[in-house]
């Protein structure tokens, strides 16, 4: 899994060419800012996709444009079946690999051997420990083998993400590209290419669910429900987010994390 870049790979850009590559793409389809990228950043560019509609339309726009994309996912350990069904069946349609980065197994032993396995239900902040131990890291170890990345990541998703960038320099990640071409889409216009080309998808959308997670932590959502109402249900008042995308966690959440996970602090 870990990639030796090539001097034909393009370097990290900084925020002035980031600003000026953001102002030539500005209005330009997804397809089109996917070409820009593939060209500038070649195997340094990843799309990143966990498996929900839109990630698997990206996966389809940038196969097109480049059969030998890069693509990858993280798998928290705990994914609905029915996720991993369908990584199985995107591999085989498009012929291509899909890098898989899982959390580190000793980390969620020390997790889950204090706090237990549903640790989730217990509290917002054991939740947000849950999706850093699971999501988070492991992203951030995938993340060191890319300058630039890309994300299915929708304005009209959440209000947490009404003001996402279609480019942007990731400050989180050392500073690479970070790019969600979909970022002005509606849902409507995900469905409307997934149909039209015939995109593989995930089974769980046509039992209702909207917003696809952890297999615990997603249920199906009601007609004109809003999408991320399935997404950890049972909280009140919290960003229904893991960190992923949006920063949620501090230094003092991070502090709380090591104690919680140190063997010597007795995290086990």
């Amino acid at each position: 899994m870990e990639e030796h870049f090539s001097d034909q790979v393009g370097p990290i850009m900084d925020e002035r060419q980031a600003a000026q590559a953001a102002l030539e793409l500005e209005g330009k389809p997804p397809e089109q800012m996917l070409a820009w990228a593939i060209e500038r950043f070649g195997r340094g560019l990843g799309i990143c996709s966990s498996l929900q509609a839109e990630g698997c339309a990206l996966i389809d726009m940038a196969w097109r444009i480049d059969p030998a994309v890069r693509v990858f996912t993280i798998d928290s350990g705990r994914l609905p079946e029915e996720t991993h069904d369908l990584i199985g069946r995107i591999r085989d349609h498009y012929g291509i690999r899909i890098d898989v980065y899982l959390p580190e197994a000793s980390t969620v032993e020390g997790m889950v051997g204090r706090h237990g396995n549903n640790l989730f239900r217990q509290s917002v902040e054991l939740r947000l420990m849950c999706c850093q131990v699971r999501k988070v890291l492991p992203l951030k170890r995938a993340l060191l083998n890319y300058r630039a990345w890309v994300t299915g990541l929708r304005r009209d998703q959440s209000v947490t993400r009404a003001n996402i960038r279609r480019l942007e320099i990731d400050r989180d990640h050392g500073g690479i590209l970070k790019l969600a071409p979909l970022a002005d889409w509606t849902e409507r216009d995900v469905w409307d290419y997934v149909r039209r080309n015939e995109v593989p998808y995930n089974a769980l959308y046509d039992q209702g669910y909207k917003s696809i997670g952890c297999a615990p932590c997603t249920r199906p959502v009601a007609e004109g429900e809003d999408a991320r109402a399935g997404r950890w249900w049972w909280e009140t008042g919290a960003a229904k987010e893991c960190g992923m995308h949006c920063a949620i966690e501090s230094g003092s959440f991070q502090r709380r994390i090591d104690a919680t996970l140190d063997p010597d602090g007795g995290g086990r």
